[in-house]
């Protein structure tokens, strides 16, 4: 399908994978708003979009409140003029044995990860809804398929990301809108890095453009083709 024109929200799109999504959308001719907490991050992204020609906007709110997650989205929905897509990429990775993290760090990844794609997507529904037509891109992770030591909040968070992805999914596909469970495995993205998942070898280990153009590739797809649930992994890691 021919994407141009249409409308995009990426949250977490300052950096990493969701300035990736942003840039490969936007090449395609897609108007592209980004939502994170640095707003030094968004508008240095927001600058590169628009110099692709197409339209750019940003929002700065946390993904953990229900009130700035609807605000900020209806607010992207005005001004980009209607919304086509959604890619919920926002989120955080603290690790650490589930003896030594605290309560309040392990219930903050919770509230980020999970909550923050139920309020987004919650946000958009009505909007797609009243158009009979949307895309939903929820962002998971291999870590929700199985999970691992020092990691629990993370692989907790994820595998409930994929259970309200597939619950979302059931729900509205009868309005024509498809919502897409993605679980990739280690990306060099700043936070797999930083927290020592990897090295970020572009020889071994796959790159934001990698996952970028998957996800691109997947909403291209003719609208009767639904891709549910998909993984990416590096071939050689």
């Amino acid at each position: 399908m021919n994407m141009r024109g249409k409308n995009a929200i990426i949250t977490g799109g300052g950096r990493g994978l969701g300035r990736a999504v942003a840039l490969v959308l936007a090449n395609e001719g897609v108007n592209v708003a980004i939502t994170g907490r640095n707003e030094e991050n968004l508008k240095t992204t927001v600058d590169e979009i628009q110099k692709l020609g197409v339209k750019a906007e940003y929002a700065v709110f946390s993904m953990d409140n229900e009130g700035s997650v609807k605000e900020g989205i209806t607010s992207l929905v005005e001004r980009l003029g209607g919304i086509d897509i959604l890619v919920n990429n926002a989120g955080i990775g603290d690790f650490g044995s589930i003896e030594e993290m605290s309560s309040e760090t392990w219930e903050q990844v919770i509230k980020t990860n999970l909550f923050g794609v139920y309020y987004a997507a919650k946000a958009v529904y009505p909007f797609m809804k009243a158009n009979n037509e949307g895309d939903i891109v929820n962002v998971a992770s291999t870590a929700g398929l199985k999970g691992g030591p020092n990691m629990s909040a993370y692989a907790a968070s994820k595998a409930a990301v994929i259970s309200l992805s597939q619950s979302m999914m059931a729900e509205w596909r009868k309005q024509n809108i498809r919502v897409i469970t993605l679980t990739p495995s280690t990306i060099a993205s700043d936070m797999s890095i930083q927290g020592g998942l990897t090295d970020g070898n572009p020889d071994k280990v796959l790159q934001p453009e990698d996952f970028a153009e998957w996800v691109r590739d997947i909403l291209k797809m003719n609208r009767r083709a639904l891709i549910a649930n998909g993984s990416i992994f590096s071939t050689n890691p």
